[in-house]
């Protein structure tokens, strides 16, 4: 695993030199959410995957919609696994302070969850909040809270540094709260872009997700986002 993601990173690297002049990277991490919502007319769509050592896996795909501009934005997630399609969440995102360009953002997100087993849906409540701190340094806050037939309560943080436009280094920690267990999981990661005329972009990344409490688990998460105009 750590030679996988060793050698990506240095692709990533190679790919990207000559991009220097390339539309930032925005709102494509893979466990923390960024506070920036959709520009008007642009529509994006991400795929993630996950495989722990066990070869137990985990995959989902997101779509996000602004309506009619960036203050408001809808979105869907379908998660599954090797059971079958797993809860489902239908997303409501307010752009409440700032937006992709300013020093700090934030866009509360409001979302239904529907079981797939049939059980009381539930809700969940996000607040993200991004800092910009420089012009190559960003910072990522989230805190949620789930509620479906227990609560579940999250705290995430994520630091990332532009090496290039186009090329970013992540580290992302995430502390979920479920009954009397507690969860932290450290993930160093890479994302790089493609950009064309058309304005289409496509952002692939990899993690390596290290769960360090409580018990060491380690597994890797490739990440894939499409986004375009409509």
């Amino acid at each position: 695993m750590r030679i996988t993601l060793a050698l990506l990173i240095a692709l990533a690297a190679v790919t990207a030199v000559a991009a220097d002049d390339a539309p930032a990277i925005e709102d494509n991490s893979f466990l923390i959410e960024e506070a920036y919502n959709q520009d008007p007319r642009v529509v994006q769509h991400i795929f993630t995957y996950v495989r722990a050592r066990d070869g137990s896996w985990s995959a989902s795909f997101t779509q996000e919609w602004p309506m009619g501009g960036q203050k408001h934005q809808i979105s869907y997630s379908l998660p599954i696994d090797r059971h079958g399609i797993s809860d489902s969440e239908i997303n409501y995102r307010y752009q409440l302070v700032g937006n992709d360009s300013s020093h700090v953002a934030c866009a509360p997100r409001l979302s239904l969850v529907l079981p797939a087993n049939g059980d009381k849906r539930g809700v969940d409540v996000m607040v993200p909040v991004s800092v910009i701190v420089t012009p190559r340094f960003y910072t990522h806050y989230n805190l949620d809270l789930t509620h479906t037939d227990d609560t579940r309560t999250t705290a995430g943080f994520s630091a990332i540094y532009a090496v290039q436009p186009k090329v970013h280094a992540m580290l992302e920690t995430l502390a979920q709260w479920e009954r009397s267990t507690m969860t932290v999981t450290i993930s160093p990661g890479v994302r790089w872009a493609y950009d064309f005329k058309s304005g289409l972009q496509i952002v692939p990344g990899i993690a390596m997700p290290i769960t360090v409490h409580p018990t060491h688990e380690r597994s890797v998460l490739l990440y894939l986002s499409f986004e375009h105009p409509y």
